[in-house]
Order: C-alpha cells, then sequence, then structure tokens
C-alpha cells in the first residue's frame, strides 16, 4: 500500500488534537499510540482508511466528541468517520461508568463490520502489549493507573478476545489472545474469574 498525502493530512490532524496529552502509565506523547496502532493495521493488511483510522480512532472518544467525529467525516470521508466512531466506547462527557462502556463496547464489537474490527483489534494489541511491559516493570503496581483495577483490567482484555473471535477469528486475533494469556499469566490471575 502506498500512503497519499491524505495519511500526511491525518497524522497532523492526530497530532494537533492530541497534543499535550500523554499515555497512562507511561506520560509517553500520546501520538506514539496512534502511530503504533496506525503501524500494526498496515502489518495486518488494512487500506488507507484504516490506516487513517488507527491514527484518528480515539479524537472523538477523548478529543471532541460527536463534534470531533462530524469534523472527521468532512476532512476524510465517511468511512473513517464510521470506524473512528466504531473503535469509541463512549463520546458523552461526561463518560458513563467504566464497566458499563466496556459492556456495551463489547456488545457491539463482534458484530461490528470488519473494517472496524482490524482497527479497533489492532487498538487493543497494542494497549495490551504496552501493559504487559508496564506489568514487568511496575508490577502490581500497574493496576492503580487503570480505572478497571487488576481484575476489571484482566477481565475486559479476556472478553475482548471473545468478542472478536465471535467476529471472525485472525492472526490478528490470534496474537492479541496471546498476549493476554502471557498478561493473564504474569498477573498470577486465574482465567476462571475472568468470566
Amino acid at each position: 500500500m502506498n500512503l497519499s498525502p491524505r495519511f500526511e493530512e491525518a497524522l497532523q490532524y492526530a497530532a494537533l488534537i492530541h497534543a499535550g496529552q500523554k499515555r497512562k502509565g507511561t506520560g509517553d506523547p500520546y501520538l506514539a499510540h496512534l502511530l503504533g496502532v496506525a503501524s500494526i493495521v498496515i502489518e495486518y493488511g488494512a487500506d488507507e482508511s484504516q490506516a487513517i483510522a488507527a491514527l484518528l480512532h480515539d479524537a472523538a472518544e477523548d478529543a471532541g466528541g460527536r463534534g470531533r467525529l462530524e469534523d472527521i467525516a468532512a476532512r476524510f470521508g465517511d468511512d473513517v468517520a464510521e470506524m473512528v466512531a466504531g473503535c469509541s466506547d463512549s463520546m458523552d462527557l461526561p463518560k458513563p461508568p467504566w464497566r458499563d462502556r466496556k459492556e456495551k463496547y463489547l456488545a457491539h464489537l463482534h458484530k461490528a463490520p470488519e473494517r472496524v474490527r482490524l482497527v479497533s483489534a489492532a487498538d487493543k494489541l497494542y494497549n495490551a502489549r504496552a501493559l504487559l511491559h508496564l506489568h514487568r516493570v511496575q508490577q502490581e503496581n500497574v493496576w492503580r493507573k487503570f480505572e478497571g483495577g487488576r481484575e476489571g483490567t484482566l477481565w475486559y482484555y479476556h472478553a475482548l478476545v471473545q468478542a472478536f473471535r465471535r467476529g471472525g477469528s485472525n492472526e490478528l486475533v490470534e496474537e492479541l489472545d496471546r498476549v493476554v494469556s502471557q498478561l493473564v499469566l504474569l498477573a498470577g490471575a486465574p482465567l476462571v474469574n475472568l468470566v
């Protein structure tokens, strides 16, 4: 795939709207996450619109809500905006309670179009890899940074793998499962408690 100036425009747009935002747990610039997710979707066969959606997947949820989504549609097309919406667990402020948002997202995920699931799974894989690394460095202290805590976060990642599989498994989903399994093992959480 060749990336056009449209991708470059999306990268600049993402850098602008997420300027100053940092990653939970590391303090890294948020743009590093967006680039990582875009890299994963490209690695797993995305087209340019999916790569752009990967750059913008958190824009509506974390940087502007429905107004931001409308702007994305105007700039990058309805297809990109639909993928961004499909990757968002809430565009409301204040956000609904954490568990409610996650359960609602899981319920929609297996029915979401394959294009959305690819971007979402790439996001979750990036996050799971980052969490696995943080756990190795910070050990149990890492869970304090996550609203769901240890049990809730592990439950969510385990449930994500199941939801993606219901929508249709592929190598990306299987890689997510491998990383989540390592995380569960490292955290010492019995899988029976995660359902």
